[in-house]
């Protein structure tokens, strides 16, 4: 199993730009096929390959209300979020896109609640 590798400092800058084009794309309306979706949409990170020609963007919806419909809208119109993007940042290659689920806060939720198990609270009291 290959050892993943920490992103560049290039790859980082690259995909906070990234976000912030299609966050605010998404704050002012610009996606027509998110239109039907009765539920916040917020682009939380993006992670670009070390080529730069590839970007996940994860995205989560307020409480997971239309995540499915946002994750399909945001994919139908992936080319030309891509051309925005490419539009906007000067690189040799506009990275394609692929939209994805931001499971970080579920995992997150995850964690909470094994920690406050009364079993565990009682296993770290034992403990101090």
């Amino acid at each position: 199993m290959a050892e993943r590798k920490e992103p560049s400092q290039r790859q980082l800058r690259v995909g906070q730009e990234i976000r912030k084009i299609l966050a605010t794309m998404v704050d002012k309306g610009e996606i027509h096929n998110l239109e039907g979706i009765n539920a916040l949409v917020t682009i939380t990170d993006v992670e670009v390959s070390p080529d730069l020609k590839y970007a996940s963007v994860y995205v989560m919806t307020t409480n997971g209300v239309g995540l499915k419909e946002a994750l399909n809208g945001l994919q139908l119109a992936a080319n030309y979020l891509r051309k925005q993007v490419s539009a906007r940042l000067q690189l040799r290659y506009s990275p394609e896109l692929f939209f994805k689920v931001d499971e970080s806060f579920a995992r997150v939720d995850q964690i909470e609640k094994l920690l406050r198990d009364p079993k565990v609270q009682r296993d770290l009291s034992t403990q101090s």
